[in-house]
């Protein structure tokens, strides 16, 4: 446990926005399995796109990454 303060406000930091990353990773995998299975729709695509886009520019996902799998999400369309 730190005794520093700012220390402190560190680890309080970490510890939020490793909560905040999970839960939008864990969308964005969702969002994914949706628009790769069978018989989606263009509006599930599109929303996991967005998902990616978000992600790549939060720095969540790197945007070699995002584009990877916009580029195979648009091949299998």
């Amino acid at each position: 446990m730190p005794n520093i303060a700012s220390a402190k406000k560190n680890m309080r930091k970490t510890r939020a926005a490793t909560i905040r990353n999970r839960a939008q990773r864990s969308a964005l995998r969702t969002a994914l399995k949706k628009a790769n299975a069978a018989g989606a729709t263009a509006e599930l695509k599109l929303q996991a796109v967005k998902l990616l886009d978000r992600a790549a520019r939060k720095g969540l996902i790197h945007r070699n990454a995002a584009g990877r799998h916009k580029s195979r999400l648009a091949k299998a369309s």
